[in-house]
């Protein structure tokens, strides 16, 4: 591991970058400032930390997308029926498919607004004396932002439980009602790839198999204990190749 990543450091650092730096980029910057602190070795740490971090919060926010889904066959229809008219079942999906894919785009949005993997965000502090919802906080006080509450507050959103990947269509959303990588200069740094493997990995599990339960009865949507909010029991679900990708599959 240590190999890959400093050969993705030299790479950076040999070709460098365009105008929009990546994460190596930004800190191999900072690293021509305070050489001492941002070395090489600490440039390692971070990026270890965001893949680590990102590892189980996209494996849960997949696993709830799909429970959500063989709840609800209609909305995994649709999208089935929005990739195959994509890719015409003659190419796997692409990172680079993605934007051409609202619906798939809504159902992840929507699984992330009812099943944030992040449901209290990361712990704040306050600096200063502040007033929060009537309550006088004292500097030094630790906060925690239950967004999973917000994002289904039914004076914010309509029928808030209800799974409804169409709410998002318009593809805007305030960010003081749906912020499940959190707000501002603190948010999440690896939303971007959060999105993009979620989309990715969950748009090809549609595309190359056909989804049942196990059983007659509804998925159950439980959630486990945990910061990353699991599923209280593991998803268990029946899948069979696709008969139109089998062609595609096999060339794998």
């Amino acid at each position: 591991m240590d190999g890959i990543l400093q050969g993705l450091i030299d790479k950076v650092r040999r070709e460098g970058e365009s105008e929009e730096k990546s994460m190596i980029g930004v800190l191999l910057s900072l690293q021509e400032e305070d050489p001492e602190y941002y070395n090489d070795k600490n440039i390692k740490a971070l990026i270890i930390s965001m893949l680590s971090a990102g590892t189980d919060t996209s494996s849960n926010t997949i696993e709830w997308a799909m429970s959500i889904l063989l709840n609800n066959p209609d909305e995994l229809h649709k999208a089935q029926a929005e990739i195959d008219q994509h890719t015409n079942n003659k190419n796997m999906l692409q990172e680079s498919d993605l934007p051409n894919l609202p619906y798939l785009n809504q159902i992840v949005t929507e699984t992330l607004r009812l099943y944030p993997v992040g449901p209290l965000l990361v712990p704040h502090e306050s600096r200063t004396h502040c007033t929060i919802g009537g309550y006088d906080v004292d500097p030094g006080t630790m906060l925690l932002v239950n967004a999973y509450a917000i994002q289904r507050d039914p004076t914010v959103w309509d029928e808030p439980d209800k799974f409804m990947p169409e709410r998002f269509e318009d593809a805007k959303v305030d960010e003081g009602k749906l912020f499940p990588f959190g707000i501002g200069r603190r948010r999440c740094p690896g939303e971007g790839l959060a999105r993009r493997v979620v989309g990715l990995v969950l748009g090809s599990l549609i595309q190359c198999f056909e989804w049942e339960r196990v059983g007659m009865e509804k998925v159950d949507m439980s959630e486990g204990s945990g910061l990353t909010m699991p599923r209280a029991v593991a998803l268990e679900a029946m899948c069979r190749p696709r008969e139109g990708m089998m062609e595609v599959l096999s060339a794998l």
